[in-house]
């Protein structure tokens, strides 16, 4: 590899670091302009999907991502618009030549519910690993955690939260000034060890920087309950659900979901720095402004992203 390819690279891993592609942010019944629920979430290595709703085969496609490359499934609970859109997502890149191991994480009753859809649709043509997990460490690498927690929405949920770990990056302006070449030497400063160049010695610590960590939380379906403010604390970005307006307080409560009110107390409690709003009642979909001005009022940075937007986290 050439010196300027190597800049190229190290370039490119600088930039990347985690991003949301909303591939539908709609609640129960989807609407012309928002699809059932769907999150693909991008790091450098991985790319995670949480929940499946109907259509998000086409997401993708008008997302310009694919599929194929899926690391991980996280499924919230199994409610239909979270889910539906998983038998046709596996077996489609089942026709085209998936060669991972795809995990997929969900709540209780996971396993036994996808075995079902196999005995169905007969059997998906990819390597799976299916668990279901419970409050705690999900998946761990060198590059990211995942975690889960229990919600309460009248049938096994969870919440998700996946940590971007620090990492040591180089500064590749430094890099190019001493005229390293490409070579091991240069992957032993990025851990953190000093090397010898030329007869002179030369210190990871002059010319890497730690990249920060970074926090997603995803809080979907589910009442207000002690768990999300402690589960989204610290969060760069809370993704949680709005299905009701501020005024529908006692709505919410019979069916087990937020407010803007609600949602928006979690992100000030938790202190996070960013909170999204999902999963919008399509009878509100006319009152997105207003709705979006109810949380403000209460939590400052707050969005209502649409289908195919990209969030930074």
């Amino acid at each position: 590899m050439s010196i300027n390819k190597l800049f190229k690279q190290l370039k490119t891993e600088i930039i990347m670091n985690m991003e949301v592609v909303c591939l539908g942010t709609a609640s129960t019944v989807p609407s012309k302009k928002k699809n059932h629920s769907g999150y693909l979430i991008k790091t450098e290595r991985h790319k995670i999907l949480l929940d499946c709703g109907e259509g998000i085969q086409r997401q993708f496609k008008l997302a310009e991502e694919n599929a194929t490359r899926l690391t991980h499934v996280l499924l919230t609970h199994w409610h239909e618009d979270h889910t539906i859109g998983l038998t046709p997502l596996l077996k489609t890149i089942g026709m085209n030549s998936y060669s991972q191991t795809l995990k997929i994480y969900g709540p209780k009753h996971t396993k036994e519910k996808i075995e079902l859809l196999q005995r169905i649709y007969n059997p998906f043509k990819i390597k799976m690993e299916v668990k279901e997990v419970d409050t705690g460490p999900v998946y761990e690498d060198k590059d990211i955690r995942i975690e889960a927690q229990h919600m309460d929405h009248g049938m096994p949920t969870l919440a998700y939260k996946i940590i971007l770990k620090e990492v040591l990056r180089i500064d590749k302006s430094k890099i190019k000034k001493l005229k390293l070449p490409n070579s091991p030497l240069i992957g032993d400063l990025q851990k953190g060890k000093d090397i010898v160049y030329n007869g002179k010695k030369i210190k990871s610590k002059d010319v890497t920087y730690l990249q920060e960590g970074k926090i997603l939380t995803v809080i979907l379906d589910t009442a207000m309950n002690n768990n999300t403010i402690s589960f989204a604390k610290g969060s760069d970005l809370l993704i949680c659900e709005s299905t009701y307006a501020e005024n529908e307080s006692e709505q919410a409560k019979e069916y087990k979901h937020l407010t803007t009110e609600q949602s928006a107390t979690i992100a000030k409690k938790a202190k996070v720095k960013k909170l999204a709003l999902v999963h919008i009642s399509e009878k509100h979909i006319h009152r997105i402004p207003q709705m979006l001005k109810e949380a403000k009022k209460v939590f400052k940075n707050t969005l209502i992203p649409e289908d195919l937007d990209v969030l930074k986290v």
